[in-house]
């Protein structure tokens, strides 16, 4: 193929767990891709991004963020570089060249003070930084005029990179108690599985929010007892309060992702339980 041609989807953050599993799905799909992360793109800047982003790109998938939830509460305009003007300046490139930008926030979004599932359209209450800086992206995307696609997800997973399921086989494997927290309740979310379910809203979807993950719900205790349960592990897991385990940055107590406008359009999201068996199944090995 030439030089000069544009893969129909640019994967921005190309480095990342998510984009990983963006790569296998177009792959599988035989759809073309390319892949770009810093330094060959910087969101944060109009000259990268008009140069990395070529007119006839057809979509644009950013998983580039500032993701430390703890870091943006001490480098909070860092953040807001990345997941807030950041994500303006791509939507602007994108209107620009006329691709649809499919971009990821968060449950952090909301206040997590809810007792039921969060619609699409819910009142947003981010409380840390990290859910503020996400906030600031979402709302210069929909204000850009870009067709986009914004997708929330929340506790997210896969074979492979740094993530809560693989140290959990790997912390449950070696010791002979754990304390986990049990007040903080969601959804767990398979990077592969929203990779795939992300396609099927860029290709059949309209313009606007919705909210992928698996289906069910948990809290990191439950989430845990089944990842140790899995694995053969007989770690004793006690669950705990967030109290016991203070970090700088606060979590939402329920942060559970309201899926009805995602279902009616894909069709009802795998169980959790179901989609950690199979990535479990395929885990690798630390490099």
């Amino acid at each position: 193929m030439s030089d000069t041609t544009p893969q129909p989807y640019l994967l921005v953050g190309a480095n990342g767990m998510l984009a990983r599993a963006w790569k296998e799905r177009l792959e599988a799909d035989g759809l073309g891709w390319t892949g770009l992360d810093r330094p060959e793109i910087d969101i944060t800047s109009e000259q990268s991004l008009a140069q990395a982003i070529p007119q006839g790109t057809r979509y644009v998938v950013n998983c580039a963020a500032f993701t430390d939830v703890d870091g943006c509460e001490e480098h909070e305009d860092a953040a807001l570089a990345v997941n807030g003007f950041g994500v303006g300046k791509l939507a602007e490139r994108c209107k620009a060249v006329g691709a649809m930008l499919i971009h990821y926030s968060t449950d952090y979004v909301f206040s997590g003070e809810a007792n039921a599932p969060y619609p699409v359209d819910a009142d947003k209450g981010p409380q840390s930084a990290y859910g503020r800086t996400k906030l600031v992206g979402e709302e210069l995307l929909a204000k850009s005029g870009c067709d986009y696609r914004l997708i929330r997800t929340s506790w997210l997973y896969a074979p492979w990179a740094n993530n809560f399921v693989r140290t959990m086989v790997r912390l449950t494997g070696k010791l002979d108690e754990l304390k986990v927290v049990d007040d903080q309740r969601g959804r767990p979310t398979s990077a592969e599985h929203l990779a795939a379910c992300s396609l099927r809203i860029a290709q059949d979807g309209e313009t606007g929010a919705y909210h992928v993950t698996d289906g069910g719900e948990c809290t990191w205790h439950g989430f845990a007892v089944e990842i140790a349960r899995i694995a053969g592990n007989t770690c004793d897991i006690a669950p705990c309060t967030t109290d016991e385990f203070p970090r700088p940055a606060k979590r939402p107590t329920y942060s559970v992702l309201g899926l009805e406008k995602t279902e009616s359009l894909a069709g009802p999201m795998p169980d959790w339980k179901d989609n950690l068996a199979d990535v479990m199944a395929r885990l690798e090995e630390d490099s």
